[in-house]
């Protein structure tokens, strides 16, 4: 059996017009051609149309392409009655291009005021719904001609965030230029006066949903003369007068929802409003201090037939109860709406609702004020996760966005509070956000990828992901053309390649190569993107096997790439972080070598040394280290600048994190196994740098500076100059009391060389006042030296266990004194048996 679809004609003038159809079962199969393969080219066209209404505008586009008969299939008026622009940069010469296909678009959706300024080249005049976010910067003028070119509008929403220029003047522009007008939604105007609220009353008869969200001032009493209106959205709005709301918002003869969230209001304004209002249902009252103050308005409050949603009401309670049936569950009450019989009347409320409270929630996760988490653990989570399985698609973007927002504890130090993103996971949502994320709807397909990333910091939460396969979803969204889609794939990828199980699974659905050719996709315009496309490889590089497959799919070629061209730091960082975790396989594999020979790779994390960001110097002086143990690379990082740079960073990081401290050491160390660079590196004044660092309070930063050190003494002027710097002491300090064992293993030798014999004859060189005090100085150093180096030797000794194995030769005994002994890391060193 096939499947064929059954044609629908519509009649349009003169013309028949192709309407998507339903598909039904025949006995039929499809064409064939004489190799056996389906002739895509007789498909009926309606399958065909069906097929192109699952995909974005780009892949329309690229489907298009293809043959002449698709072409002119792929600009079907039913598949432009929507148009999504926020991804796309849209300029007036794009919606010139555009403006072919566009006669019939009556839904759209754009992000910036360069799109806004280019809407009306779409010549879309039969547009009825607009909504637009990033609006800051759009203009009195530019929304007035959008309005007065579309005389058939009868949505507008901008927001959430706030449109500054935009006064109550376009407002009345809209109202004169839009009769049709039904919903209007403008967030974050500073004042919205009588006169342009009158306009609205006068001129848009039809208003029923009205929001003037997070303004400065609007005028109360002016509102209360938009007699049409049903549902008001103040939220957020601040210097609003509740006596003048609760004298003149009574007297609207159809307001059924008021939302209130964020505001000051006061508690007896909500009574009042209750009380006189005969036609007020659901007041929304989310966040607001003054009510949650009030500890006896908010435990006694009752009034019968009216609906508060509140922080401290049960929200699915509250409404479950706009149902006339309620033995249902009450956290089913949205699904349950959504496949009942239709209720105009409750189907406008819930509608209303979701937005509403999609809206509200999400503003409260971005604030994120204290003494929350028991609402979003008990009710709020499930709100969102109920919000986005929403028909209303701005409603599930929404949803998805608060989910990735109520977990961000720290949003610097990407850290999440675990008892909320477990509850996410708990309640099924990470199924939901997998299944969004599969949707066609770019839009979607992002939120719920930034919601999927923020919840993987959560090692548990990260684990679900992978088991019902969302590292494959990510991998093939990270393939995307649109950036948003692209990025936030790439960010999920980050936080999921921390877990060392997850980094072959990555790398099988084929993760990095996603993720590599994302860099060469953005290379110039995408920082977001490249920030977590280079982070996600730098986890995934620390893998052997995944470090080698990096550089198999140009992974070297990329990251020097970003390290060289890119100026942003978050960028920089990464990558030099990437090239670090790729350098630092040692013999395992050639990628240290192949970062070393990729051109201009050391100069650029030598000039990155330099940036005055602390961890894109902390992570490219710890590239260069690992670099440095190939003898080709350490001569050529000296060769581009290397030790100049790398001695002026010591210097300048006595006051640093110990990260930095330590990586600065570090690389000086690596470059010190050289003569020519040992040499060179105290002729820079790098011994005093180090010196510094060796007085760290750092396990780590000891061991670091005790090693270059110890290179350095290999050098008779090296060890003159440690002496006379104050080394001595430094040294013995390690040597004596450093946590680190390896840090006093190496404190000792570089003691023991510096204390050989040859700095003597070195020492005599210059005056003789000078050789007199130099050498008076070094015996007195000397004799320092030698006592701590044999209590340094005589810590291995435990003479209880030595007796005890003489006596008995028992192996226990004998493996005793030899662990004592043992230093684990200096297996890793590079000295002679004899020094150990």
């Amino acid at each position: 059996m096939s499947r064929r679809v059954r044609r629908k004609l519509a009649r349009r003038g003169k013309d028949k017009v192709d309407l998507p159809s339903y598909l039904e079962i025949e006995d039929e199969k499809l064409s064939l051609d004489g190799k056996g393969m389906v002739d895509w080219t007789r498909l009926p066209d309606d399958t065909v149309i069906q097929l192109f209404s699952c995909l974005n505008y780009r892949d329309r586009a690229n489907l298009s392409s293809t043959c002449r008969t698709w072409r002119t299939l792929g600009i079907s008026p039913c598949l432009w009655q929507s148009l999504d622009l926020r991804a796309h940069k849209c300029d007036t010469s794009t919606a010139a291009l555009l403006a072919s296909r566009c006669a019939n678009i009556q839904k759209l959706r754009f992000r910036g005021a360069e799109s806004a300024d280019a809407i009306i080249n779409l010549q879309a005049r039969g547009l009825r719904e607009i909504s637009g976010d990033y609006c800051r910067k759009i203009t009195d003028a530019t929304l007035s001609v959008i309005a007065a070119r579309h005389e058939a509008l009868e949505s507008l929403q901008l927001g959430p965030d706030f449109c500054e220029r935009i006064s109550s003047d376009a407002i009345k522009a809209i109202a004169v230029c839009c009769p049709k007008l039904w919903k209007l939604r403008l967030s974050g105007i500073r004042e919205v006066d009588g006169d342009a609220i009158n306009a609205l009353a006068k001129h848009c008869c039809n208003l029923t949903d009205v929001g003037f969200i997070d303004c400065l001032n609007v005028d109360e009493m002016a509102l209360g003369n938009v007699a049409s209106v049903r549902f008001l959205s103040v939220a957020g709005t601040t210097n609003m007068k509740w006596a003048l709301v609760s004298q003149h918002w009574i007297k609207l003869p159809n307001l059924k929802g008021l939302d209130v969230s964020r505001t000051d209001i006061l508690p007896s304004a909500v009574l009042k409003l209750f009380a006189s209002s005969q036609s007020l249902k659901v007041l929304c009252a989310l966040n607001c201090p003054t009510l949650e103050e009030d500890t006896s308005f908010a435990a006694n409050y009752s009034n019968k037939g009216k609906l508060l949603l509140a922080l401290f009401t049960d929200i699915f309670k509250v409404v479950a109860s706009l149902f006339a049936d309620t033995k249902k569950k009450e956290r089913n009450v949205f699904s349950d709406w959504r496949n009942s019989k239709k209720d105009k009347n409750l189907d406008e409320i819930m509608t209303w609702l979701e937005w509403i409270l999609s809206h509200a929630l999400l503003r409260v996760a971005e604030s994120n004020p204290q003494g929350l988490d028991n609402f979003w653990l008990s009710q709020g989570a499930a709100l969102l996760l109920r919000l986005m399985q929403s028909v209303q698609e701005d409603v599930q973007e929404r949803a998805a966005t608060g989910l990735a927002t109520f977990v961000v504890i720290d949003d610097e130090n990407a850290s999440v509070d675990g008892g909320r993103a477990e509850a996410v996971m708990r309640d099924g949502g990470i199924g939901l956000l997998l299944n969004l994320a599969r949707s066609w709807r770019e839009g979607l397909q992002s939120e719920a990828a930034k919601a999927i990333a923020n919840l993987s910091v959560n090692a548990n939460v990260a684990k679900a992901v992978a088991e019902e396969g969302g590292i494959n979803i990510l991998a093939n969204l990270a393939r995307s053309m649109n950036r948003m889609v692209a990025e936030e794939a790439a960010g999920g990828l980050w936080n999921l390649s921390v877990g060392e199980e997850h980094k072959g699974a990555i790398a099988e659905a084929g993760g990095l190569k996603a993720l590599v050719d994302l860099i060469f996709k953005w290379s110039t315009g995408g920082d977001g993107v490249l920030e977590r496309a280079a982070g996600a490889l730098a986890n995934l590089a620390a893998d052997d096997k995944c470090s080698m497959e990096v550089a198999v799919v140009g992974g070297v070629h990329a990251l020097v790439m970003l390290a060289r061209s890119c100026k942003y730091e978050g960028v920089q960082e990464q990558a030099a972080r990437a090239l670090a975790n790729l350098a630092a396989h040692g013999d395992s594999n050639s990628n240290n070598a192949a970062v070393g020979q990729e051109a201009g790779a050391l100069e650029a994390l030598v000039q990155l040394t330099r940036s005055p960001h602390d961890g894109v110097r902390q992570e490219a002086a710890g590239a260069l280290w690992n670099l440095s143990f190939d003898d080709r690379n350490r001569e050529a990082i000296a060769a581009a600048g290397g030790v100049e740079a790398l001695v002026a960073l010591a210097h300048s990081c006595s006051n640093a994190s110990p990260g930095l401290q330590e990586r600065a050491a570090g690389a000086l160390w690596g470059l010190s196994v050289s003569e020519a660079n040992s040499i060179a590196i105290g002729r820079e004044g790098g011994v005093a740098p180090l010196i510094a660092l060796a007085r760290s309070e750092a396990e780590d930063v000891h061991e670091t500076a005790a090693g270059a050190l110890w290179n350095l003494a290999f050098n008779p002027g090296n060890a003159l100059r440690i002496v006379e710097d104050g080394g001595v002491p430094a040294l013995v300090h390690l040597c004596s009391s450093s946590v680190s064992k390896m840090a006093r293993f190496m404190a000792a030798l570089a003691l023991a060389y510096m204390f050989d014999g040859r700095m003597d004859e070195f020492a005599l060189i210059g005056t003789s006042s000078e050789s007199t005090s130099k050498s008076v100085s070094l015996d007195g150093a000397r004799r320092m030296a030698l006592k701590h180096i044999e209590a340094f030797v005589l810590t291995f000794s435990d003479p209880q266990a030595f007796s005890t194995a003489a006596v008995s030769s028992a192996p226990a005994a004998l493996t005793q004194v030899t662990e004592s002994a043992r230093i684990q890391e200096a297996g890793h060193l590079r000295c002679r048996v004899s020094d150990i």
